[in-house]
Order: C-alpha cells, then structure tokens, then sequence
C-alpha cells in the first residue's frame, strides 16, 4: 500500500500513512542549539485523526510554548537517580526505607516504565492491588503501608516534575487506600485485677499502672523521668 499525506494540521505539520497502515505525523520540536538545524519529531496513530489529534495538540503546545518533549527515561532509573541525588538531606533510616520500597515494590511494578508512558491510572490500580489480597484474608500489605509506598513514589515524581521529565505528577489523583481502625474495648474489672497481680514486682510495673490509670501514649510514658 502506498504512503498518503496530509496536510493542514493546525499549528503545523503533517500526517501520512505508513506501508504498515499506522498514520505518522511529522513536526519540528525546536532548534538545535548545537548545529542550529531544526529538530524532527514524529507521533503515531491507529486511525488518521488520532494521529491528527496528537499532532495537533503537540503543535498547539509548541506555538504557546507549552510543549514538553516526552521523557523517554525508564521510571527505575529515575528512582534511583532520585534516590541517590535527591535525598540527602533525609535522615538515614528514612533513605533506607526509601531504598527498601523502591526495590521492593516500585521498581517490579514500573521499573521499565518510561515516565513520560506513566499515568494515574497504572498507579491507582498497583495501589489496590497492595492492599486487596489483604482485604480478602490474603498476604497484601496494610492500607498504611500502602500509603507509605505511595508516598515514596508521589517524592520521586515531584522531583520529575520540578526537573521538567514529565509535566505533571500521576500520583497527585490516586485515591489512597483506608484503614479500618479496630474498635478499643477498655478491660473489664476482672481482667484489670489480673493484670495488676501479672506486674507485682516487675520492674516496670510502674510504668505500667501510669499507663493503665492515666491512658498516656507510649511516647508520653518513655519520656518521663
């Protein structure tokens, strides 16, 4: 089959289709500063109007100054970029949980992701994915642990935004997963006098009767004196 080609897009470029019946769109991205020659892009479509949906949004982003050149950077490279160069000023534990939640959960689920391919979506679905075999009795992660796993990736795409990678952050939409807080049942008297006679003579036994008579926080009690 032979080529055919459009012309007209607005914004400029063109559109043809290829021997393999997808349709290509062809503009210019800018200029190189190096050799001052104009920089070719081409975009690709099933159908001739997506093609020319994608072109002409490319171009109309290009005329407003808009445009932002794909990244074509896989996500488990720049997590380690980001890991390594972006974190710094995090305490080390806090990097160490980084490096174990990259390599652990984001990286065999986006490693070889491009970022600019990266969408909402992909990342909404790996999140109830985390936590729904926990949900059905399962070996899922806890609905806090997701959120933390996704706090780690929401960082890193922060940082690609704020480095013009990709233009905006696919995890800002997700919806986070919810606990369920277990209902607190206070001990019932009987149950208050057996925990009295377990303590007698343990050498915290008076940290725990603060505890038992005031209901302070763990934090609170430990940092009494």
């Amino acid at each position: 089959m032979g080529t055919r080609n459009s012309h007209g897009t607005s914004g400029g470029g063109n559109i043809r289709q290829r021997p393999d019946e997808r349709w290509e769109g062809h503009y210019t991205a800018g200029i190189n500063p190096g050799t001052g020659k104009q920089i070719p892009k081409s975009i690709y479509g099933k159908t001739q109007k997506e093609a020319r949906e994608r072109l002409r949004k490319i171009t109309s982003e290009i005329d407003e100054g808009s445009y932002l050149e794909p990244s074509k950077r896989r996500v488990g490279k720049w997590l380690d970029i980001w890991l390594n160069e972006y974190t710094k000023n995090v305490k080390p534990y806090t990097k160490y949980s980084y490096r174990v939640t990259i390599k652990n959960h984001l990286k065999p689920a986006f490693g070889y992701v491009r970022l600019a391919e990266l969408n909402t979506v992909m990342v909404q679905a790996f999140l109830n994915n985390l936590v729904r075999s926990k949900a059905e009795d399962g070996k899922g992660l806890s609905p806090k642990t997701a959120i933390n796993i996704h706090g780690v990736f929401h960082r890193a795409l922060k940082q690609a935004v704020n480095n013009g990678l990709i233009r905006s952050n696919p995890t800002d939409a997700c919806i986070r997963p919810r606990g369920e807080r277990k209902p607190i049942r206070p001990l019932e008297d009987e149950e208050v006098s057996a925990f009295l006679r377990a303590i007698e003579g343990h050498r915290f036994a008076s940290l725990y009767l603060v505890d038992l008579f005031t209901g302070m926080r763990q934090g609170e009690i430990l940092g009494l004196t």
